[in-house]
């Protein structure tokens, strides 16, 4: 019986790590440092997950970013995860890893996608597991938040999923455009459909899309997602086949990507799942640009001086 309990208890923290980062104007956006001790957005997003009870991190990364992310975190957070009794893997994303029957497009060098990023740990996932990027804060209560949810899953809950509903409007750079997941929500906080938005700036009314006619005013308290996905490992078979249906009807081979969003969205529309919206109010912080980096910054400083985070960050 304590087996069984220990079991059901564990869940995984899946942290995509492996985008170029082409917004940021060079360098390795996901491994820049933020915290008054050299320590990057990671850091926060793994220190609340470890704070909330997850039990294991798994880093998707890329092989040529190896070495400079094991030298910047992953050496680190081994040794902290180690003394906490939380095991850590690496899973790497690769434009060659495609199903049987497929190969490489002539010209494509565009990372696949988000989707295909959590496929890329498809031999280690055993356990219900959250998504997040690498590159963005999240807050420290949406990790509690989704765990307890895929806790109190059942076998028979097995395509019942959750997510991070931030506000639109907490999430928004001063920089530029940013892309979103623009939510419809049901009066029961159950995700309707999920529209990938890109160019969604901040503007003196609230947020609008810039377009090439010009810019459209949106809903500012819209609920988003920020690809904070709560999942269970019947998501992995599920991303294999939508995966290889997405292959089959590229538009542009050299530029589609297979993203999160859009898969949720076709399986919200067909009834296949159903994704349950944990609503946040937290303020996202994140280095989309190089300009983010003060302000990203000056609020973990903050955060800090609020007690919310300790200066030595896994002192306490």
């Amino acid at each position: 019986m304590c087996n069984t309990a220990a079991r059901r208890e564990e869940t995984a923290l899946v942290i995509m790590a492996a985008g170029i980062g082409s917004r940021f104007g060079g360098g390795i956006k996901q491994l820049e440092p933020v915290g008054p001790n050299g320590e990057i957005i990671m850091d926060y997003s793994i220190h609340d997950a470890l704070e909330a009870g997850f039990t294991r991190i798994i880093f998707i990364i890329r092989h040529d970013i190896e070495a400079d992310f094991r030298e910047a975190i992953g050496n680190r957070i081994e040794a902290v995860c180690k003394a906490r009794g939380v095991r850590v893997d690496y899973a790497f994303q690769d434009l060659r890893d495609l199903p049987e029957g497929f190969s490489l497009p002539e010209g494509r060098s565009k990372p696949w996608g988000t989707g295909q990023a959590v496929l890329a740990c498809r031999e280690l996932i055993r356990e219900p597991f959250v998504v997040i990027n690498a590159d963005d804060y999240y807050g420290r209560k949406a990790f509690g938040k989704l765990r307890a949810f895929l806790l109190q899953q059942g076998p028979e809950d097995k395509n019942r999923f959750c997510m991070a509903g931030f506000i639109l409007k907490n999430t928004l750079s001063d920089n530029g455009g940013v892309t979103r997941g623009i939510c419809q929500v049901n009066d029961r906080f159950q995700l309707e459909t999920v529209k990938e938005t890109k160019n969604i700036v901040k503007t003196p009314e609230g947020a609008a899309v810039e377009t090439e006619a010009g810019q459209e005013p949106i809903n500012c308290n819209s609920h988003v997602s920020m690809n904070m996905w709560g999942l269970t490992q019947e998501m992995i078979p599920i991303l294999r086949r939508e995966f290889v249906d997405f292959l089959q009807h590229l538009s542009n081979p050299c530029k589609d990507e297979f993203l999160l969003p859009i898969v949720m969205d076709k399986l919200l529309r067909r009834g296949e799942v159903s994704v349950q919206v944990l609503e946040t109010t937290d303020k996202w912080y994140g280095v989309t640009y190089r300009e983010d980096k003060p302000l990203v910054v000056q609020s973990f400083r903050k955060l800090i001086e609020e007690g919310v985070y300790a200066p030595e960050l896994y002192s306490r």
